[in-house]
């Protein structure tokens, strides 16, 4: 049986754990998504109500997490979005569609929140079937004007965007404190670090950008 619910207090350390398992050695050597996940729900950018598990048989085995960022266009006209990240699923429990729930329910409750916009940074063979397009397409660029391969964008309500060069930006919770990080990272039961192939995938990935 699956279940989507908001995540509650008591699920704060199995869910800092469940992500701390999917994105260890995934994209660096160790990872800090699950240090992003600790101090992010105390962040003014935080938005609660998007903040989601699923649960398995009672069990939690995938999570999604949403802040406020913006766009600014180049008259300085700011427009709020919405990213999520970190979204995770068990790896036991990857590759059966959890994750694509995860982001549909979401979806549908952000629209009635009135959001019309999510940008996020991904892979998009994980990404296009829930609707993400390059953000080329939509003109959404990073502040010098470079397009990623990587960012990716998702109209909730169609024609959001009306085509005008709109610049991205974070919340300043994303700027996550490596060594503060690494700290936290310290003080949980010790895993391997490993250099895995999927690291090199995410470095290339991480550095290329479509061209105009």
């Amino acid at each position: 049986m699956l279940t989507i619910r908001n995540e509650r207090p008591e699920d704060f350390e199995q869910v800092e754990t469940l992500t701390r398992k999917a994105f260890y050695n995934q994209y660096v050597p160790g990872c800090f998504e699950h240090y992003l996940v600790h101090i992010m729900r105390g962040h003014e950018d935080f938005v609660s109500e998007l903040d989601f598990v699923l649960e398995l048989d009672g069990k939690i085995v995938g999570n999604i997490m949403y802040t406020k960022a913006k766009l600014v266009d180049e008259q300085g006209q700011t427009k709020q979005v919405l990213t999520f990240g970190p979204i995770c699923v068990d790896p036991a429990h990857q590759r059966k569609g959890y994750g694509k729930k995860l982001i549909q329910h979401s979806f549908e409750r952000a629209k009635e929140l009135g959001y019309d916009v999510v940008v996020i940074f991904g892979s998009p063979s994980n990404y296009v079937s829930s609707g993400f397009r390059s953000c080329k397409r939509y003109n959404v660029c990073m502040e010098n004007g470079k397009f990623p391969a990587a960012m990716l964008v998702r109209e909730l309500v169609p024609n959001a965007l009306d085509g005008r060069r709109w610049f991205y930006y974070d919340s300043p919770v994303m700027a996550i404190d490596e060594e503060e990080a690494q700290k936290y990272d310290d003080t949980l039961e010790p895993i391997e670090k490993k250099q895995l192939p999927s690291q090199e995938e995410f470095y290339i990935m991480s550095h290329s950008f479509v061209e105009d």
